[in-house]
């Protein structure tokens, strides 16, 4: 069934092309359209379009069909294009006439629309969550091992002294951006485009209003050329922020892989978390963030198609949009799942005590060595040419380290405003 079927029979090799994998995917959208298709069944009946009793009998059915997705009873067999076209049978199946109204006054397209909004919008609050699950945890870390220090790099080279508490704390807060991003995506997706139709309008005297509160909507999109125009921005946004927080997800699990190595060794993970050789009986392979920063890294190049595929269309609805919907489910759903393994996984870290005596680590204080005969009244210039000179004619003692006294530094972390952040997300 095609909601779009006139009665002429299509090439099967076009049909396959153009449906792709819409069934499978629609499968995650199931649940929405049923959501709106009730929303605008009531909304039809409000306006006089439809009787109470067409209103009651479709919105029984829909209750059912969503009965049996959550069963996992619900699915769209090859006969279908779509869930759209599977649940107009379905209603049509069982309710005769009264089925094949739920159509009216809209189209496919703010039928699409509708159902990926609201999945956006409810997974965009999931996907926040979990990252909070996340932050939570790494400012936990980092209390409990603010005093362990760790080497500080800058180029790979041995740089400044850094802590194990400043490294979490320093994830944690950038996720903090990353919800900053989520919440404007979610700003975006909030908005009701159900009633934009075909992409400009219905003469029906529909209800917009109605759907938009019925439906938990923010707002509604007014203007009903934007609305279809949404199709593509909404995708873009997500995945875009998506990105940003794969991207720190990415930059997080290359560190721990970098910081488990021998070379390192200022990690490691219980041995259940880790995998080994077929032939090298010693190794510990970190292969949960490596497929992390591997997934992460695909995750960002989907951002970067969605701009490829849609940055040159014109206004009004296209079948390249098709395609951006199987890359936006996709990130959706991995980034959920790599949240949840890098959250489980992270929470298990065993940190090591390091050696900072250790030569390798000899120049870690120079910068501290400097400020301290600027405090004792040297000029920074003057201090910066001693301690130069003592590491070119290797005759530099290291000393203990001063303290760090400001905010944000290894001996203040400044977790609480850091937290504080976190509770006004």
């Amino acid at each position: 069934m095609k909601l779009w079927d006139k009665g002429i029979s299509i090439d099967k090799q076009i049909e396959k092309f153009t449906v792709g994998n819409d069934r499978e995917l629609d499968m995650h959208l199931a649940k929405y359209d049923i959501q709106a298709s009730t929303a605008h069944a009531k909304m039809l009946g409000k306006v006089g379009i439809l009787e109470v009793q067409e209103v009651d009998l479709l919105v029984s059915e829909l209750e059912l069909l969503n009965q049996q997705l959550e069963n996992g009873e619900f699915q769209i067999e090859e006969e279908f294009e779509d869930v759209h076209s599977k649940i107009e049978y379905e209603l049509t199946s069982k309710l005769g006439d009264t089925g094949k109204k739920i159509h009216t006054a809209r189209s496919r397209n703010d039928q699409v629309l509708v159902a990926q909004q609201l999945y956006f919008k409810e997974n965009l609050l999931e996907i926040s969550g979990k990252t909070m699950n996340l932050i939570d945890v790494l400012l936990n870390l980092a209390e409990e091992h603010k005093e362990k220090l760790l080497p500080g790099y800058t180029h790979l080279q041995v740089a400044m002294p850094s802590s194990f508490g400043l490294w979490f704390s320093a994830y944690a807060e950038l996720l903090i951006d990353d919800l900053y991003l989520l919440d404007a995506g979610l700003k975006i997706v909030d908005q009701n485009p159900l009633g934009s139709a075909a992409g400009y309008g219905s003469s029906f005297p529909i209800d917009r209003e109605s759907t938009t509160r019925e439906l938990g909507f923010a707002t509604q999109k007014y203007n009903v050329v934007a609305a279809q125009m949404s199709r593509g921005k909404c995708e873009r946004t997500v995945t875009s922020n998506i990105s940003s927080l794969a991207n720190t997800l990415s930059r997080f699990a290359m560190d721990i892989c970098l910081y488990m190595s021998q070379n390192f060794d200022f990690i490691t993970f219980p041995d259940e978390l880790t995998t080994g050789s077929s032939i090298m009986p010693h190794k510990k392979n970190p292969d949960v963030f490596e497929l992390v920063r591997g997934k992460c890294n695909k995750l960002q190049a989907i951002a970067n198609e969605m701009i490829l595929i849609t940055n040159n269309l014109p206004s009004g609805y296209h079948r390249d949009f098709q395609l951006i919907k199987e890359n936006s489910i996709y990130a959706v759903e991995n980034i959920k799942e790599v949240l949840d393994v890098f959250t489980y996984s992270i929470s298990k870290i065993i940190v090591k005590n390091i050696d900072i005596t250790d030569e390798k680590y000899k120049y870690l204080f120079t910068v501290d060595s400097i400020n301290e005969l600027v405090i004792g009244g040297k000029s920074f210039r003057d201090a910066y040419q001693i301690i130069g000179e003592q590491v070119q004619s290797d005759t530099y003692e290291a000393t203990k380290g001063m303290q760090h006294t400001h905010s944000g530094s290894k001996d203040n972390l400044s977790l609480n405003m850091i937290r504080t952040k976190l509770q006004q997300l």
